[in-house]
C-alpha cells in the first residue's frame, strides 16, 4: 500500500562564512587597489583628451578607467580596509590637513562632468578637459603620498609580525628545552629501574623523538619568520 509523501521543508542552510584576511592580506589588497587608482587616474585623463580630439572608443576607454578608479576608491575607504581599520596614519592622510579624500572626490566629480561634455561639444567641454588635465599632477602626486604610507604601514606590520613570531617560538623552545631534561632524567631513571623501568623508557625515548622535532620545527619557523 502506498502511503502519501509527507512534505519536507528543510531548513536554510547558511553559507560558511569567508575566512578574515590577515592584516598582511589587507595590506596587500590595499596596496594593489592604491596602484590601481593611480594608473587609471592617467589612463582617464589620457583617454579623455583623445576623446575630445575624436578618437574611436576613446570615450568608452575613459569611462572605464573611471568607473575603476571609482570602485578602487570605494573599496580602500568601507570595509575592512577603511582607515579607520588599519590605522591613524590612513585617518590623518584622507581626512586630515591634506584633505586627500576631497581631493580624490573632486576629480571623479570633474570627470564626470568631463565626460559628459565631450559627447555634445559644448562650448563648457574645452575649459573642464583643461581643468581635468591641470589636476592629473597635483592628485598623482596625492595618490603616490598615499600609496606609500599603505607601504610604510605593511613594512611595519610585517616587522612586529616577525617579531612575535620570533619570541613565540623562542618560548616554544625554551619549553622543549625543559622537555630535553625532563626526558633525560626519566630515561636515567628508567635506567637504574632495570626491568621494571622498560615501559617507562620506551616512553621516554618517544618523548625524546617529539622534542627533537619540536626543535627542528621551532628553527625552521624562526627562519622563515627572519627571511620573510
Amino acid at each position: 500500500m502506498l502511503h502519501p509523501t509527507r512534505a519536507t521543508h528543510d531548513a536554510p542552510k547558511r553559507a560558511p562564512a569567508a575566512p578574515k584576511s590577515t592584516a598582511g592580506e589587507l595590506y596587500g589588497k590595499s596596496i594593489n587597489l592604491s596602484g590601481r587608482r593611480r594608473f587609471t587616474s592617467q589612463r582617464l585623463v589620457l583617454y579623455a583628451v583623445l576623446a575630445s580630439q575624436g578618437r574611436d572608443g576613446a570615450l568608452a576607454t575613459a569611462h572605464d578607467a573611471l568607473a575603476t578608479f571609482r570602485e578602487a576608491h570605494r573599496a580602500l575607504l568601507e570595509g575592512e580596509l577603511a582607515p579607520a581599520m588599519l590605522g591613524g596614519e590612513l585617518q590623518q592622510a584622507y581626512f586630515g590637513p591634506d584633505r586627500a579624500d576631497e581631493r580624490i572626490a573632486a576629480f571623479i566629480d570633474l570627470a564626470r562632468r568631463v565626460l559628459d561634455a565631450i559627447p555634445a561639444r559644448g562650448p563648457g567641454a574645452a575649459p573642464l578637459l583643461e581643468a581635468l588635465v591641470e589636476s592629473a599632477t597635483p592628485l598623482l602626486a596625492t595618490l603616490n603620498r598615499l600609496t606609500q604610507v599603505y607601504e610604510d604601514l605593511a613594512r611595519q606590520q610585517a616587522s612586529s609580525a616577525r617579531k612575535q613570531l620570533t619570541s613565540v617560538m623562542g618560548d616554544i623552545e625554551q619549553i622543549a628545552r625543559h622537555a630535553r631534561i625532563v626526558s633525560f632524567n626519566a630515561q636515567v631513571v628508567a635506567a637504574r629501574a632495570g626491568h621494571s623501568g622498560r615501559e617507562f623508557a620506551v616512553v621516554s625515548g618517544e618523548f625524546t623523538q617529539i622534542t627533537g622535532k619540536l626543535d627542528g620545527l621551532v628553527r625552521e619557523a624562526v627562519r622563515s619568520a627572519v627571511a620573510g
